[in-house]
């Protein structure tokens, strides 16, 4: 990352300096941070607001940890960094970081697959130059900037993952970060709640190709052929386009798709070859967020053979998403409980089935949330769907109507399903182990807000 100091800071925030006689020598050595428990030494301390907890609270322990300064609304008794809004001043200060750098921004969105995606992407271009990327899912207006400052001047590719849950929110993230290469996944059913439909969402990831400069200065929009929301996407952008997918249309495209045990292999083609790919993530679905990583890495300069090795070579990164666990007694749990709508439900139900390869399964599926008027028909074509798969055994969390009506058309469809109910994340584990034995095959999947992202980890320390 870059050095910097506490009045440059100030400088490019437009904030003022307190505590502390010389502005010049307090530095920021380290990556900066939003969560105090995520601080180092010589890290800024980000102190965020927000409608549950105020990051000034934890200025202490974030000083305590090593903290060199915090970005806040106030004077907190330590060298910082004093400004009206700190999550405005953090995006000003990430607009003044890129000047320092000459990375070139790669970034994407999409309703599923955003993070996968952007984890391959980084595994492949970072062998072809130093790549700084959003960890995890940080990829909102806090996120994305503490993303930019961990970059220098080394920094070749900035790949950042852009997520919305609103309009314009894609928009005052690429007026932060201006993308020279946008990647649009899909357009689903995750926020549908939010925006009222796939129209309107798709109306909110295209602000991602209409912010990217045209061909003429080097734009490039890498669109998903299969999806005809993304596709139709073209029209809004006066970059050039790169189509992705299966059909013979695309410019770069996948044939001979096949699984093996629930990972996919296929054949890239690019303009230039042809190479053999083999993904060691789980799941169909992988096949197109291949693509899309392949399109960017191949409109980067990367040779088609180099890029099918480092997509082979990659590896999952970020936990909860499809991530396998295997116990000591032979049982495997997939650990997809990061988030959850209905493709990524459809996905993660699909590749249990896979993985499985006839061993008994296993689905625990949580409520899929933010799908409004939706909401109860998703939940009831993903029970039909459990049960048209062959699945075992379905284990529902929460009496919500949603996952009544889940769990209703399951059994509707498969009368002969095996079915429990858990009150909630806390009593799962007493509903769920009375239904295992070894070898079974088991399925995590719900949003995040049901709170399974650590029931893995709980499951694996009973086997």
């Amino acid at each position: 990352m870059i050095k910097l100091t506490l009045a440059e800071i100030a400088d490019a925030t437009g904030g003022t300096v307190h505590d502390t006689p010389d502005p010049e020598q307090v530095l920021v050595t380290a990556p900066s941070a939003s969560d105090s428990r995520d601080v180092r030494a010589g890290g800024m301390f980000v102190a965020v607001s927000g409608a549950r907890v105020d990051g000034h609270h934890f200025v202490g322990q974030a000083i305590a940890a090593g903290a060199s300064c915090v970005l806040a609304t106030r004077p907190v008794g330590a060298p910082a960094v004093v400004v009206d809004d700190v999550t405005n001043a953090l995006g000003q200060l990430a607009q003044h970081a890129l000047t320092r750098t000459g990375a070139q921004i790669v970034a994407l969105t999409g309703s599923a697959g955003k993070t996968t995606t952007k984890d391959l992407l980084a595994q492949v271009l970072a062998r072809h130059g130093s790549t700084v990327a959003t960890p995890g899912s940080f990829n909102s207006e806090i996120g994305l900037p503490l993303t930019v400052l961990r970059a220098d001047d080394t920094t070749r590719y900035l790949v950042l993952e852009m997520g919305a849950r609103h309009r314009g929110d894609i928009a005052y993230l690429t007026g932060l970060t201006p993308p020279r290469i946008g990647i649009v996944l899909n357009v689903g059913s995750a926020h549908v709640g939010e925006f009222g439909s796939r129209q309107a969402i798709a109306e909110a990831k295209s602000e991602l190709i209409q912010a990217l400069p045209p061909a003429s200065e080097g734009g490039i929009a890498i669109l998903n052929a299969d999806d005809d929301l993304v596709a139709a996407m073209a029209d809004r952008s006066k970059a050039a386009v790169t189509y992705y997918g299966t059909a013979p249309t695309a410019t770069i495209r996948a044939t001979d798709i096949h699984l093996t045990a629930g990972r996919a292999a296929f054949h890239l083609h690019t303009p230039d070859a042809t190479a053999p790919v083999t993904l060691q993530l789980l799941g169909a679905h992988q096949v197109h967020n291949a693509l899309a990583v392949a399109a960017a890495a191949h409109s980067l300069g990367m040779a088609t053979d180099a890029i099918a090795k480092a997509l082979s070579a990659a590896a999952p990164i970020s936990a909860g998403r499809l991530q396998v666990i295997e116990r000591p007694d032979g049982t495997t749990i997939i650990n997809d409980a990061f988030n959850a709508n209905t493709e990524s439900t459809r996905a993660g139900l699909e590749t249990l089935v896979a993985l499985a390869q006839g061993r008994r399964t296993i689905a625990v599926l949580g409520e899929m949330k933010e799908l409004g008027d939706t909401a109860v028909e998703a939940h009831q074509t993903i029970g039909r769907l459990v049960a048209e798969l062959g699945i075992h055994t379905l284990v529902t969390i929460g009496m919500s109507p949603e996952i009544t009506a889940l769990a209703a058309a399951a059994r509707t469809a498969n009368p002969a399903l095996t079915t429990a109910t858990a009150d909630n994340a806390d009593t799962l584990l007493n509903a769920l182990t009375p239904l295992l034995a070894p070898g079974d095959v088991i399925l995590i999947k719900a949003s995040r807000s049901v709170g399974l992202e650590h029931f893995a980890d709980k499951l694996y320390s009973e086997g």
